[in-house]
């Protein structure tokens, strides 16, 4: 039997159901999504064959992985989709494209009409989550080019009869002011850009605590979930700060409630799996591991066993707000390929900004990452605000060498010298030597 029905829940249906009742619903949309994708999906076909019957979760783990090297090759060997269509081109209404901020390149997708109703609604369970609903005003601090960003995020404003106030070609303090002169209740952006909108709003001298936000949705990094970050966009908004994970290749898989103990994964859409990233087998639960995900509603350009590359760590105990979808714990802890080993030790940036965030002086940072005597070292390059006391690189180091148990060199650089960032942050530099 599902729990009682909860206040507040977008899906009450799905969201509260027993854990055997969600994974039956899951199994049966995978079978449909198989039915429906392998007549037409050359690249599905190649990979799982003509005729792909999943009658058990057994059969499911057989199923072979899909990688983002795979897409990418693909695409460059079909330009300029690849084969990973399961319709004809006209069928497709949208194309977004990846930051490209790994290094790789940027990969392109398109979605249907439906697919694109479908990240619509799984935007729903986001919003919904943080309390967003009619007669909300959610301003986007976005580009809108052709990044994924949070295009998906404007058009879901509609499912839970919010406005959607674009903030498209404007610089930090035209996005503030048109944030205050329309009463903007809540606020979605990358946690680092909300942080770099305080930072304006306090050299304008504007009171963002007094202004009519509520909530911050954001998305694009893990900050939202780090506890310094959290705290640090809270106090500047006089706000609640909600987390939200996502990719451009397969969808909305995530959003925090009003408990904030954790980030929910939308199991009705998707299927999610934790392996460990080099041996690939299933990581016992609650163990740290690499999400795998399936999504469920977009057949058009399938995902089926993707790997992240995010690390995470699964809690599939009920909510207090009354979900019973599992959780990610400390929402994405790192992302495998950002990991950087610094003489045995794993060190994450999150790990760094979360403690960074302790420091208001410190306005924006980079990590730098370069070898010496063939093994891995950092150095932290501190972009401080304009008349901070002596000594903050001293103690930054300090503070880094108690927490990561590691001695890191911390520099100071001329006060806005750094780059700023309104997507994704890009704070790790890899050099040479």
């Amino acid at each position: 039997m599902s729990a009682p029905p909860a206040a507040g829940l977008f899906d009450p249906a799905t969201e509260t159901l027993d854990r055997r009742s969600l994974r039956d619903l899951q199994l049966r949309r995978v079978q449909a999504l198989l039915d429906e994708i392998l007549p037409c999906n050359a690249f599905y076909r190649q990979k799982l064959g003509d005729h792909c019957h999943v009658p058990s979760w057994d059969a499911f783990a057989g199923l072979p992985f899909t990688t983002k090297h795979e897409l990418v090759e693909d695409q460059a060997l079909t330009p300029p989709y690849g084969t990973n269509l399961t319709y004809p081109r006209d069928r497709y209404v949208k194309l977004h494209q990846t930051s490209g901020t790994t290094g790789k390149a940027p990969i392109r997708w398109l979605d249907t009409a439906e697919s694109w109703d479908w990240w619509a609604r799984c935007w729903g369970h986001v919003y919904t989550g943080a309390g967003v609903g009619p007669g909300d005003r959610v301003f986007f601090a976005f580009s809108f080019g052709p990044f994924i960003g949070f295009w998906a995020a404007y058009e879901g404003a509609r499912t839970v009869g919010a406005m959607a106030i674009p903030g498209g070609g404007m610089q930090t303090d035209q996005r503030l002011r048109s944030m205050l002169d329309n009463d903007a209740s809540v606020l979605c952006c990358t946690p680092t850009y909300a942080l770099r909108i305080a930072e304006e709003a306090e050299r304008l001298g504007v009171d963002l605590a007094a202004s009519s936000i509520r909530a911050t949705v954001h998305a694009g990094e893990p900050g939202a979930s780090v506890p310094g970050v959290r705290a640090r966009i809270e106090q500047a908004f006089g706000a609640r700060c909600f987390d939200h994970t996502g990719m451009t290749e397969l969808g909305a898989t995530g959003f925090s409630c009003q408990a904030q103990a954790g980030v929910h994964l939308i199991e009705s859409e998707f299927v999610f799996e934790v392996i460990d990233p080099q041996t690939l087998q299933p990581v016992a639960d609650g163990g740290q591991g690499e999400l795998v995900a399936t999504n469920l509603g977009r057949a058009g350009m399938p995902l089926i066993r993707y790997r992240t590359g995010d690390l995470v760590r699964v809690d599939d105990s009920p909510c207090s707000c009354g979900r019973t979808f599992a959780r990610l714990a400390g929402g994405i802890l790192g992302r495998a390929d950002d990991m950087v080993v610094v003489r045995g030790v794993n060190v994450f940036p999150s790990a760094i900004e979360g403690l960074l965030c302790e420091f208001p002086e410190v306005s924006e940072f980079r990590i730098e990452v370069f070898s010496r005597r063939s093994m891995a070292e950092l150095k932290l390059l501190l972009d401080a605000q304009p008349g901070t006391e002596s000594g903050l690189a001293e103690r930054v180091a300090e503070r880094v060498s108690d927490r990561l148990l590691l001695r890191v060199p911390c520099e100071l650089v001329p006060a806005g010298s750094l780059p700023r960032f309104e997507l994704k942050a890009r704070r790790l530099i890899r050099r040479d030597g």
